[in-house]
C-alpha cells in the first residue's frame, strides 16, 4: 500500500509523451475501427458530453481506465507506459484519450471539448501534473487549517473581499487558520495568462472594448472552451501551486478563478495527489454578475443579493449550494464608533457642519476635480468636504492649492485605512458604483450619488440603488451637487429617511456569517464533528 501511495504521487516529466504515442498508435490500429463497428456517431458523442476526466494510475486497477475500452486493454496500456517511462516504477498518469476521442476522430471529439464534454482538451493539461520540486511536506503538527483564497487584482474589490476573508477568520478563530491570499494567475502562469490584470485595466480603458469581452464570454458555448484550453496550458503551474500552499479548502473571490483551478484540483484529487479538498466561491459583485462566477461543481457558494442567488440558480447551481449573506465587507464596518460629533473631532473635521465624503478609489480616477468644483459652486461655505485621492499624489497637490469659497472645510486626504470612521463621521458620499464601496456607505447608512460605473458588471448597481431608494446616479458634478445642495435644504426628511433604508439594507455580519459557513467545509479532527463531503462533479 505505501508503494502505491508513492506511485500516485509522482508523475515523472518524460511519461506523457510515451504514454500519449502509445496510446494514439494502439487507439489508430484497433481502437477507432472496433469503436466505429460497435457504436452509433450520435451516441458517442452524447457519451462524450458525459464523460467526465479519467485518470488512471499504475497500480492496475481496472476502474481506473476509460470507458471506451475493456480493463485488460486499459492495464495493458498502462504496463506499457509504465515499462517506457524511465524507471518510474508505474507512477500515476491521465488519461489523456478519452471516450471521445476514442469513438470519433475529428466532429465528435471537437464538438466534445467546445462544449465542455470529456474530450482530450477537457480530460487533461498538455503535460502531467507532478508535484512541485520545491513543495513542502504536508505539515500536519501545527494543528492549523490551511485557506487558500484565490484571486486577481483586475480591480481593488477581489483583493479587498480576500482580505476581509483573512482578517474575519483571524478575528473569529485566530491562530486556528493560516490563510494566503493567492493571485494564481500572476504568479502561476506563463505568459500571457500571467498579464491578466494588465489585460484588465486596458480593456476597462476602452469600455466598447471591455464590453464586447463581457458579453461575448458569457454563454458557456464561450467559456467552457477557453477554459479547457486554458487548463491543458497552464494546469502544471496551478497544480505546483496546489502543492506549494497545500489547502485544507479553497476559496475563489474572482469569476475567472472557478473553471481552471478547480478543473485542476479535481483532476488532482482524483490520482491522489492531494487528499479531497471543498472549493468554495465568494461572489463579490451585487447584481450584474459574470457567469464565470457560477459552477455547479463548487462545493458552496456565496452571493449577495436576491438577484444573483437567482442568477446562480438559473445556471445550474442547486439552491443547497447557495448561501445569500452579502459582500465580505471588513470587519471594522460591523463595529460601533463614537458619536459622530466626537468621531469628526478625532479626524480633524467640523463638528457642525453637513460632510460630503468624495471618493476616488485607490488611484484617484474619475471626475474627482470637476465634482470638488461643482460643491465649491453650489453649496460652499454650507458645508464641508472630505476628498480622497488615493495614490494620485498630483490631485492630491492640486485639490490642496486651490482657493474655496468663505467658511467651505476641504480636507484632501491621499491612500487612507480609515474608511470606515470617514464613512460613519459623513452624512452622504459621491462614489463609482462599485459593490464594496456600496455595501460599505449601506452598512454606514450613507445616501449615496453615483457618478460613474465599470461597464457591465456594476451597472446592475444602480438600479440597485436607486430602486431601493437609497441613492441616485448622476453623472454631472454640478447637478450632483445640486441635489445634494437640496437634500441638505429642503428634501432634509427625504434624506434622513434614505440613510434609515441605507442601514437596514446593509448587512454589517455578512464576512462573519460567511467564514462561519466556510469553516464547516474544511477537514474536522476525528471525533469533533461532521464536515462537508467535496462534491466530485466533473470540474
Amino acid at each position: 500500500m505505501a508503494t502505491e501511495g508513492h506511485q500516485r504521487r509522482h508523475l515523472p516529466a518524460l511519461q506523457l509523451a510515451s504514454a500519449s504515442l502509445s496510446s494514439l498508435a494502439a487507439s489508430s490500429r484497433a481502437g477507432f475501427a472496433a469503436a466505429a463497428m460497435q457504436t452509433n456517431p450520435f451516441e458517442a458523442a452524447s457519451g462524450a458530453l458525459r464523460q467526465p476526466a479519467v485518470c488512471s494510475s499504475g497500480s492496475g486497477s481496472g476502474r481506473a481506465g476509460s470507458s471506451g475500452g475493456s480493463s485488460r486493454r486499459s492495464s495493458a496500456r498502462r504496463g506499457s507506459s509504465s515499462s517506457t517511462g524511465g524507471g518510474s516504477g508505474g507512477s500515476a498518469r491521465f488519461n489523456f484519450f478519452s471516450k471521445a476521442i476514442r469513438l470519433g476522430a475529428g466532429g465528435g471529439a471537437g464538438a466534445a471539448a467546445f462544449f465542455g464534454g470529456g474530450s482530450l482538451a477537457h480530460a487533461a493539461p498538455l503535460w502531467p501534473l507532478r508535484p512541485a520540486a520545491s513543495a513542502p511536506k504536508r505539515r500536519k503538527d501545527d494543528g492549523k487549517t490551511r485557506v487558500l483564497i484565490l484571486m486577481s487584482d483586475t480591480g481593488g474589490g477581489h483583493r479587498a473581499s480576500a482580505e476581509a476573508l483573512k482578517a474575519g477568520f483571524e478575528e473569529l478563530y485566530g491562530s486556528k487558520y493560516h490563510v494566503d491570499v493567492l493571485d494564481i494567475w500572476t504568479h502561476h502562469t506563463p505568459y500571457p495568462f500571467n498579464q491578466m490584470p494588465k489585460t484588465y485595466s486596458f480593456l476597462v480603458k476602452y469600455s466598447f472594448l471591455w464590453r464586447a469581452t463581457f458579453t461575448l464570454s458569457q454563454p458557456r458555448l464561450m467559456h467552457v472552451p477557453c477554459s479547457t484550453a486554458t487548463a491543458a496550458v497552464v494546469g502544471h503551474r496551478v497544480s505546483e501551486a496546489f502543492d506549494l500552499y497545500q489547502p485544507d479548502l479553497v476559496v475563489s473571490v474572482h469569476p475567472l478563478m472557478q473553471h481552471v483551478p478547480l478543473r485542476i484540483m479535481r483532476m488532482r484529487i482524483k490520482a491522489g495527489m492531494q487528499p479531497p479538498t471543498n472549493f468554495a466561491t465568494v461572489v463579490t459583485d451585487l447584481t450584474t454578475c459574470h457567469n464565470t462566477w457560477f459552477h455547479p461543481g463548487v462545493d458552496r457558494c456565496y452571493v449577495a443579493t436576491e438577484a444573483s442567488l437567482n442568477q446562480a440558480l438559473s445556471l445550474g447551481l442547486r439552491r443547497d449550494q447557495l448561501r445569500l449573506y452579502g459582500l465580505p465587507i471588513r470587519p471594522a464596518f460591523g463595529r460601533s464608533f463614537p458619536a459622530k460629533s466626537k468621531l469628526r473631532k478625532m479626524l480633524g473635521m467640523d463638528v457642525s457642519k453637513p460632510a460630503i465624503l468624495l471618493v476616488g478609489g485607490g488611484e484617484g480616477m474619475g471626475p474627482v476635480e470637476a465634482t470638488v468644483d461643482g460643491v465649491a459652486k453650489y453649496i460652499g461655505g454650507d458645508c464641508q468636504l472630505v476628498v480622497i485621492c488615493g495614490r494620485n499624489a498630483k490631485l492630491a497637490e492640486k485639490l490642496s492649492s486651490k482657493q474655496y469659497p468663505e467658511g467651505m472645510h476641504v480636507l484632501i486626504k491621499g491612500f487612507v485605512t480609515n474608511m470606515p470612521e470617514l464613512m460613519s463621521a459623513s452624512d452622504v458620499i459621491i462614489t463609482k458604483a462599485g459593490p464594496g464601496t456600496i455595501s460599505e456607505a449601506l452598512i454606514c447608512g450613507l445616501p449615496m450619488v453615483l457618478n460613474a460605473f465599470v461597464p457591465c458588471q456594476e451597472e446592475g448597481n444602480i438600479p440597485y440603488v436607486v430602486d431601493n431608494k437609497v441613492g441616485v446616479f448622476e453623472r454631472s458634478p454640478q447637478r450632483a451637487a445640486q441635489i445634494i445642495r437640496s437634500w441638505f435644504g429642503e428634501r432634509r426628511a427625504e434624506f434622513e429617511e434614505m440613510g434609515r433604508r441605507a442601514k437596514a439594507l446593509g448587512k454589517p455580519h455578512a464576512l462573519f456569517d460567511i467564514c462561519r459557513d466556510l469553516a464547516t467545509l474544511v477537514p474536522q479532527p476525528e471525533g469533533r464533528g461532521r464536515v462537508a463531503k467535496p462534491a466530485l462533479a466533473r470540474a
